[in-house]
């Protein structure tokens, strides 16, 4: 029974590990099955997945199935997550509610309702949400019938900002005649970049000074090519102060571990800067977990997998840098190909992967047979492939000769891309073989949630540490 019900657990952590964002009604049917299945796990899932999980749209889903959820305490958890949320993110959990649900119960419109008289009360608190969250919060008051507050309907509603409010400031911004005056009012009041570039007409380095202190690392992160289009890059104060920006970036709770990654292609920055970003990533990756097992890394390069290769690159990067062992890596289709980068860097796998194309036949076993005569001995596999294996050696009979040879028994994460079958795992789990999938579908944010996959000594401990995640309690109800 205890195995029966740990199956059915890693079955929802995998499916919530790699079901794409951006796909609410998928999202929304496994979140219901999870619910229903398993509304103790659930719960911890929720609170677990807050703090380590990588998609928007998973934290809001969560949120918007424990405000429903028969449990107090799945309500009350749902009821303090919410309040953790950006205006924005608050109305699309609202949004997704009534959408979904057809209804939104009396326990969300208190939670709202919470949610915004606790910015009321906070002048300059509101004032920040309603920088960047303005039509948000004006659906929030709208669509829930909420009373705002005098301040909060003259900001909102009745376009008359009090002097005192940042929105205001906003207003003396557009109309500033010096960039001295328009750093100034940037800074006392704190105005977003989004809302900034949109009210003065040309960033002069003094203002791009002021309104890079003013953002968050992840904010810089986010704008990293809107800045460089406006010459940030090219005065010395500026981008010194974008670098100090992007050091703190690796110790920030705040910060997607991907979204530095990407910003580094976007942006096309100088090695130097690009260096940083990758650090930002490294640092990120490092606090999911880190990799202990001595692993390999097979990437199919056969015809058709072009996007294979650049998935087992990103891969690449992003564990080679967490591993505490040696990476393993080959390419294959119906030979092998060893790759071996000089280190962790971006640059590095690039170079690394730069000679690797697609085509000819798939023998997904070859990679695996080069390990076995190379004495190369790891604990788990991970496979970027989608599972045709149409050529000898095939890997299910290569592995029960690596496994018998080697005494040991690696455990295989499939990621599967393009048109992928299940093939080879319905083979491996026939011969007893520990299998996780992931469904890659093009969303590259979502690559570091196969960390905690391959950084626990087993599913048996991932799925303890959810259990032990705490739920929060509603204080004051």
């Amino acid at each position: 029974m205890q195995s029966a019900e740990n199956d059915l657990r890693l079955e929802m952590l995998n499916s919530l590990l790699t079901t794409p964002h951006r796909q609410l009604e998928q999202v929304a049917t496994f979140h219901q099955n999870m619910l229903v299945n398993d509304p103790l796990f659930y719960g911890h899932l929720a609170s677990w997945y807050h703090n380590k999980g990588e998609v928007r749209d998973h934290k809001e889903v969560f949120i918007a199935h424990l405000l429903i959820s028969e449990l107090p305490e799945h309500r009350d958890a749902g009821f303090m997550l919410l309040q953790t949320l950006p205006p924005y993110q608050v109305a699309r959990v609202v949004g997704f509610m009534k959408s979904h649900f057809n209804k939104l119960p009396r326990s969300t419109r208190t939670a709202v309702r919470h949610y915004l008289r606790k910015r009321e009360d906070n002048p300059a608190f509101f004032d920040r949400a309603a920088l960047r969250g303005r039509k948000a919060l004006k659906q929030l008051y709208a669509s829930l019938h909420i009373k705002p507050s005098e301040r909060a309907d003259n900001i909102l509603f009745k376009e008359q900002p009090p002097e005192d409010s940042a929105l205001y400031a906003l207003k003396k911004l557009a109309h500033a005649e010096t960039a001295e005056e328009q750093a100034r009012l940037i800074k006392l009041h704190k105005i977003p970049y989004t809302t900034a570039v949109g009210a003065v007409r040309r960033l002069t380095p003094p203002v791009l000074v002021a309104l890079i202190e003013t953002m968050s690392p992840q904010e810089v992160i986010n704008n990293l090519n809107s800045l460089k289009q406006r010459d940030a890059m090219e005065h010395p104060e500026v981008k010194q102060l974008i670098e100090s920006k992007l050091a703190e970036a690796q110790s920030d709770n705040r910060v997607s571990a991907y979204k530095a990654r990407v910003a580094a292609d976007a942006a096309q920055v100088d090695l130097e800067t690009a260096a940083l970003l990758t650090k930002v990533t490294e640092a990120q990756v490092k606090k999911r977990g880190r990799i202990t097992k001595p692993t390999a890394l097979l990437v199919d390069c056969s015809g058709s997998m072009e996007n294979a290769i650049e998935v087992g690159k990103q891969i690449a990067i992003l564990t080679s840098g967490i591993a505490e062992t040696d990476l393993v890596v080959y390419a294959f289709h119906s030979t092998f190909y060893p790759i071996n980068a000089n280190g962790t860097r971006l640059s590095d796998w690039e170079a690394a992967f730069k000679d690797i194309r697609a085509g000819g036949m798939t023998s997904i076993g070859c990679a695996l047979e080069a390990m076995r005569r190379n004495k190369q001995v790891v604990e788990q596999i991970i496979l970027v492939t989608d599972e045709q294996e149409n050529s000898a050696p095939f890997f299910n009979q290569t592995y029960t000769t690596y496994q018998a040879e080697f005494k040991v028994q690696p455990n295989v994460l499939i990621v599967k891309v393009g048109n992928a079958t299940d093939w080879l795992e319905q083979h491996l789990r026939r011969a007893q073989v520990e299998v996780d999938t992931f469904d890659f579908k093009g969303d590259y944010y979502a690559l570091p949630n196969l960390v905690p996959l391959l950084s626990r000594p087993s599913r048996l401990d991932l799925l303890m540490e959810i259990m032990e995640t705490p739920l929060l309690v509603r204080e004051n109800k």
